[in-house]
């Protein structure tokens, strides 16, 4: 009788389900592993962004907490506030008239 399965070609076969496993299969594939390391840039990207905006943020506080001139610019800018014997002037565009429609 012949043998049909030699122990080299088993041996290949199960080498070669091991190793489709190791890359494709099972819950920590080398594809799942480069998807949650690209998540994890991605969430290291925004933690740094958003540091950096907490940073801007705590320095305009301590600016406007500490320096009067800083308060007046927020003050004149967003809120126009003026000094007495100053003038505010606001220019805006014209609003569009509306058409009557002929009938």
């Amino acid at each position: 009788m012949k043998r049909i399965l030699s122990p080299r070609l088993i041996l290949s076969g199960f080498l070669a389900v091991a190793a489709y496993f190791a890359v494709a299969g099972g819950d920590y594939s080398v594809f799942e592993a480069r998807q949650a390391e690209a998540r994890l840039e991605a969430r290291q990207a925004e933690i740094r962004r958003v540091r950096h905006e907490i940073d801007s943020l705590r320095a305009r506080a301590d600016s406007l907490r500490h320096s009067d001139e800083a308060l007046e610019r927020l003050a004149r800018e967003r809120y126009g506030f003026i000094r007495d014997g100053e003038y505010l002037y606001r220019v805006s565009e014209p609003q569009a008239r509306e058409r009557p429609r002929n009938r």
